[in-house]
């Protein structure tokens, strides 16, 4: 049988389980969109930041299958991983959540999942 702390130490634990888990849970309903900030050059470094607009260039880089598009002016990168399942048209329209850096002294919005980006009808 457990002791008397033991028993207090396991009713905090549960209860710390339980409340992360309805943070999770309430964050993951709430969605990206609740978090992010709408993309513009004066977002620094880090942010979280959603970006809708057309595309007007796609061009896989030269090594790792990585793929940079061009919306509304504003280069978008997407690692290997998250392109290799997408199917991305030149004029589409599209809603993407990414973290703004800087690469080589230019800014970039950099998309860390295929989730993240969706192509609007």
């Amino acid at each position: 049988m457990l002791e008397r702390q033991e028993k207090t130490a396991l009713a905090v634990l549960v209860c710390v389980v339980g409340i992360v888990l309805a943070a999770h849970l309430l964050f993951d309903a709430a969605g990206r969109s609740f978090f992010a900030a709408p993309y513009s050059e004066e977002v620094p470094d880090g942010s979280l930041v959603v970006l809708d607009g057309r595309i007007e260039a796609i061009t896989e880089t030269s090594s790792g299958g990585h793929l940079i598009l061009t919306v509304n002016g504003t280069p978008v990168f997407l690692p290997q991983n998250v392109a290799a399942g997408l199917e991305l048209r030149k004029d589409e329209n599209v809603t993407l959540y990414g973290v703004v850096q800087t690469y080589r002294g230019k800014r970039e919005v950099v998309v860390s999942s295929a989730a993240d980006l969706r192509v609007l009808e």
